[in-house]
């Protein structure tokens, strides 16, 4: 088991936090989506190495209401996060709106040697947004439900997102971590995604040649799985696909041997 570390620091006078482990090869780079941090990735770390990035809004990171939470703020701190730790080639591991990073890569592809998406974001036309997702993106009624927000709701919003019920210990650390900032990194991110926003930010992805595997729980009810052939079929490298009938939004909570799979992928050089 690899030994795994917390990071902090300032990029450009802004607080950045990561957690990292050591590793052969190409680094892998996990991106988290909402309304996770870094620590979601501690298992597939302990397994593989790499670093898992703290995205502006969550964990510690830059929580500065003057940050533009959206694909494009998220793509460019990715890079700038990367050029700062001087990591020039990575691995890219994405769930959820860890997806942003997929306009780093059709920016610059050369930097990207493997691609793994696991229940991640459409970038495409005609994704549907969940239920939350539409309270999160109405202004007045998104603020109302952030701040009645308790354990006991949360608990019952997140209820059916796995096959399973989400261990104790992971709601309670996505509680923990629910403060006012990354209330409104949550709110600006949604009410970013104008009409076409998504598809404009997709529009490249079959620049990117990197080999991709692309794992789905089936299960999720925020994202459908018709968004894994989408993106098999966007990509411009040869991706391979992974449906897991039996599996949700958190795929690897349901199946650990999720973390298998990719570790075995990102080994392949």
């Amino acid at each position: 088991m690899v030994e795994v570390e917390p990071h902090t620091d300032e990029i450009d006078g802004e607080p950045v936090s990561w957690r990292s482990g050591s590793a052969d090869g190409t680094p892998t780079l996990y991106l988290h989506g909402v309304p996770n941090s870094s620590l979601m990735w501690l298992p597939f770390l302990e397994r593989t190495g790499g670093v898992a990035l703290d995205l502006p809004g969550f964990g510690d990171s830059v929580k500065a209401g003057t940050f533009p939470y959206s694909i494009a703020g998220f793509d460019g701190y990715v890079e700038r996060f990367l050029d700062w730790l001087e990591l020039e080639r990575v691995n890219l591991v994405m769930h959820d709106w860890g997806a942003a990073a997929l306009a780093f890569a059709e920016r610059a592809p050369q930097r990207v040697e493997r691609i793994v998406l696991i229940n991640a974001l459409p970038l495409f036309d005609g994704y549907s947004w969940h239920r939350l997702a539409r309270i999160w993106r109405m202004p007045v009624l998104g603020e109302l439900w952030m701040g009645c927000l308790t354990p006991r709701m949360l608990r019952r919003t997140l209820r059916g997102a796995n096959a399973a019920p989400l261990p104790e210990h992971e709601l309670q650390e996505i509680h923990r971590q629910f403060d006012f900032g990354t209330q409104r990194a949550i709110l600006k991110l949604y009410r970013s995604v104008k009409p076409g926003t998504l598809a404009a930010a997709g529009e490249r992805l079959g620049e990117i040649d990197s080999p991709a595997l692309i794992v789905w729980g089936e299960r999720d009810p925020y994202i459908p799985s018709r968004a894994a052939a989408q993106y098999a079929g966007a990509l411009g490298g040869e991706s391979e696909l992974a449906l897991l009938a039996d599996a949700g939004h958190w795929p690897w909570l349901d199946r650990p041997d999720v973390v298998d799979t990719v570790a075995r992928f990102l080994a392949r050089n």
